[in-house]
């Protein structure tokens, strides 16, 4: 893989607290990543020299650079550009059944499912097109489904800076489908509200409605 520069190691380890992120390791070269699947191509009982394996390591390689682009995205960044002349628009802007790949930080194995996502604007009004960004962003890492619903949420709150931000990813787990318990018809649902979607149930109630959803528990 590429060099990266210390703004690249920042992002990858921004869930990381305190000297965690001081002390980030330096990211491996391509060639250690290969030699790395290579191993573990042995150690599962196969040889990695014979011809069906020979370009597996640097496939896989390839593969990680796309499913893990996330690290070296900044969401923050793609929220900068906003637009005030829209009229005086202060109601609800919502995305629906937005798609997502992400990977269980726990096993590596595929996270599927889809976001909605939606704000009330109080000045700032940002490009659709963002929300679906933002969602990717979060996804192409290593994740688990609370914190990418959180770190979605709270980015918008913190740039847009609107009247409230909503949540909701629904996802299968495929380290539950593919191993351990083996349930593969089971969907994750995890929120996050804010603002006047936390405080006022008609808001709450409406954005549930849209999306399809007759409640969500706030606890």
């Amino acid at each position: 893989m590429s060099s990266t520069t210390s703004l690249d190691l920042k992002r990858a380890h921004s869930t990381r607290s305190g000297s965690d992120q001081d002390e980030a390791p330096a990211r491996p070269s391509r060639e250690e990543a290969e030699a790395a699947v290579r191993t573990l191509l042995r150690w599962a009982g196969d040889d990695p020299a014979r011809d069906g394996l020979v370009d597996t390591p640097s496939r896989v390689v390839r593969a990680w650079e796309e499913w893990f682009s996330g690290y070296q995205a900044d969401p923050e960044e793609m929220l900068q550009r906003t637009f005030e002349e829209v009229d005086g628009y202060d109601e609800m802007i919502l995305l629906r059944d937005i798609r997502f790949e992400s990977h269980c930080e726990h096993h590596v194995a595929p996270i599927i499912g889809k976001a909605h996502v939606g704000y009330i604007p109080e000045s700032r009004v940002v490009g659709i097109s963002k929300l679906a960004r933002i969602v990717e962003a979060y996804g192409k890492r290593l994740q688990t489904q609370e914190r990418m619903t959180a770190q979605i949420a709270n980015t918008l709150q913190d740039v847009l800076k609107p009247r409230g931000v909503a949540v909701i990813l629904e996802a299968a787990h495929e380290c539950m489908s593919t191993r351990g318990v083996y349930k593969p018809e089971i969907t994750t649902v995890t929120s996050r509200m804010l603002g006047e979607f936390r405080d006022n149930e008609a808001t709450r109630r409406e954005f549930l409605a849209i999306i399809g959803k007759p409640r969500v528990d706030l606890g």
